[in-house]
């Protein structure tokens, strides 16, 4: 799977790398200690130094998206992995790069955003994504809701993962309004209905 796809994994860690090659763009302008984490309602949580901000969390999420291509690759069902979930999975951490780099940046740099709005918006497409792609996911144990019952029986996992494709589709789009129109104080509630709900089905 990895040879299959190598132009994809090299294109995927290049993207995720971006917002480091940015950051050396405005080195100057950036101060010495960048806010790198937000609460829900957008209120910084957290510093970290120019240096990590800029070279050692793309260097983390790099790693990370690897991990995620090595995981599915070795994934003993991995011929029900077809190749447009795979490319799937190897777009979401260098979506997630992005997204973090304009968010973190553009606080350093004095711009006005809604950390909370921008963040609520981008799960929301996620979760709008994946419903559509995880009616058709087959059994594996790397991509999908993998519960022992779901795993042990074909059956079982088709039905949890057309009512999840169903519920993350509905529940996507109400993050995204809900994103756009600042309520992000219903995004855990929506977080926890989409995982619990087709957990316990």
């Amino acid at each position: 799977m990895i040879k299959q796809n190598k132009y994809k994994i090299i294109i995927s860690s290049i993207i995720t790398l971006l917002p480091m090659f940015f950051g050396f763009l405005v080195w100057n302008r950036l101060p010495e200690n960048i806010a790198t984490s937000f609460g829900l309602n957008g209120e910084i949580t957290g510093y970290n130094s120019k240096m990590f901000s800029v070279v050692g969390l793309p260097a983390i999420l790099t790693f990370v998206n690897l991990i995620c291509i090595i995981a599915t690759s070795a994934d003993p069902r991995r011929k029900n992995i077809s190749n447009k979930m795979f490319s799937t999975v190897i777009s979401i951490v260098p979506v997630c790069s992005l997204i973090c780099g304009i968010c973190i940046y553009a606080n350093a740099l004095g711009y006005k955003i809604s950390v909370e709005s921008i963040m609520t918006v981008f799960v929301g497409i996620l979760f709008f994504v994946l419903g559509f792609i995880l009616p058709k996911c087959k059994q594996n144990y790397t991509i999908g809701i993998k519960l022992p019952w779901t795993l042990h029986d074909e059956e079982n996992w088709n039905k949890t993962h057309k009512l999840a494709g169903k519920l993350w589709i509905y529940g996507g789009i109400i993050m995204i309004v809900s994103g756009l129109f600042n309520l992000t104080f219903i995004f855990m509630t929506i977080i926890f209905a989409l995982v619990i709900i087709p957990t316990v089905y």
